[in-house]
């Protein structure tokens, strides 16, 4: 049925880079998802032309990268930006002529409903992630205030990301959450046993300082177990300097970003989330879905809407390093404990499981299409 429904149409996806991020593995999802389901399907990207994809895609999934700079900082850079990158954007999607368009992350958001105005062509836009601590700057607030309400619906991961929106949103909105897949890295454990992992970019909202003052409470407990935080960021070099003032440099490694997505789960044994906040939380359901025991911060918004606090993980204060370091401690203790919440894990993330949340995403697109038809 749905592959009848969706034969002869064209979506394109929009899309800041290829890397590896939570909204590029899930728009990876959601472009074979498509291409199964009978869809021609465009991945629009801003990255340069020799870039390539961190996750997989159908080789039916035609992907156009526009080779897009990097923005300058300010307020007029950011006027020059909007101007340079609709245009641009607009110039794409005359070529590409999609029946509809479905944009990931607030900027990319802004241009897809500016290039598209007056084109006839529907804009969903989905926020990735936490609106209320995410500062976008003025220019780019004021622009979103103006654009999502003239969007054909608005996705978000949480109620509460959708609440923030009130008035500034769409007529037609969705909670739709990520869904909670083991990458292919993740089939084989090979870790030591005695290895907490944490995973994200190195910037001030994932908290790998915060983590890092944790672990040094940790590694005096239990001396016989080690950090590794895989990824990369422009906080690196502020946290290498602070393992090596907390003397931890033999105890954590930041090894960068794996070349096989779900490397970090096969090789940990238990999960770590130290974010100031979060859009959802990708990773966590990653651990979880295998296998992993998760520690997170109970932060505004996602964790708390994975994680059965006691029974499926654990759930410390938002930002209690403390608590945080007692958490990991009294599972580094427990392997009973540890396997016990890796079980319950599993089963929870079934919940999230791909098929659920494709079938969700597949609804709301066939839906804004539809009605597309119809108006014609």
């Amino acid at each position: 049925m749905l592959a009848r429904t969706s034969k002869g149409r064209h979506i394109a996806f929009v899309l800041p880079g290829l890397g590896a991020g939570g909204s590029e593995h899930i728009v990876s999802q959601l472009c074979n998802h498509c291409v199964a389901s009978g869809w021609t399907v465009t991945l629009i990207a801003f990255e340069d032309p020799g870039a390539h994809p961190y996750y997989h895609h159908d080789p039916a999934v035609r992907i156009l990268p526009l080779g897009l700079k990097p923005e300058r900082r300010g307020a007029w850079a950011a006027i020059r930006a909007v101007r340079a990158r609709r245009a641009i954007l607009r110039k794409a999607f005359a070529v590409v002529k999609p029946d509809l368009v479905v944009s990931f992350l607030t900027r990319a958001n802004i241009l897809s409903v500016l290039a598209a105005r007056g084109m006839g062509i529907p804009v969903i836009v989905s926020e990735r992630n936490n609106p209320a601590l995410q500062g976008v700057g003025p220019i780019w607030g004021a622009l979103r205030r103006w654009a999502y309400p003239r969007a054909a619906g608005l996705v978000t991961m949480t109620a509460g990301a959708m609440r923030y929106f009130g008035d500034a949103s769409p007529p037609r909105t969705w909670v739709i959450a990520n869904p909670a897949t083991i990458p292919a890295g993740a089939r084989e454990r090979h870790s030591d046993g005695r290895t907490i992992g944490a995973v994200g970019r190195f910037v001030p909202q994932k908290g790998f300082d915060l983590l890092l003052d944790a672990f040094a409470r940790v590694a005096r407990a239990v001396p016989d177990w080690r950090l590794v935080i895989w990824g990369d960021g422009p906080d690196r070099v502020a946290l290498e300097a602070q393992r090596a003032r907390l003397s931890l440099e033999d105890r954590v490694d930041m090894p960068g970003i794996t070349t096989r997505p779900g490397e970090w789960i096969s090789r940990s044994d238990l999960f770590v989330l130290s974010s100031r906040f979060e859009g959802w939380g990708l990773v966590v359901g990653e651990a979880m879905a295998g296998g992993l025991p998760a520690v997170s911060f109970d932060c505004a918004w996602g964790p708390a809407e994975m994680i059965e606090h006691g029974d499926s993980g654990v759930l410390v204060p938002d930002g209690d390093v403390d608590s945080l370091a007692d958490a990991i401690i009294a599972l580094c203790r427990d392997d009973a404990r540890r396997a016990a919440l890796g079980d319950a894990a599993r089963r929870r993330m079934e919940a999230f499981s791909p098929p659920a949340i494709m079938a969700q995403w597949l609804a709301v697109i066939t839906e804004v299409a539809d009605q597309r038809e119809a108006a014609r």
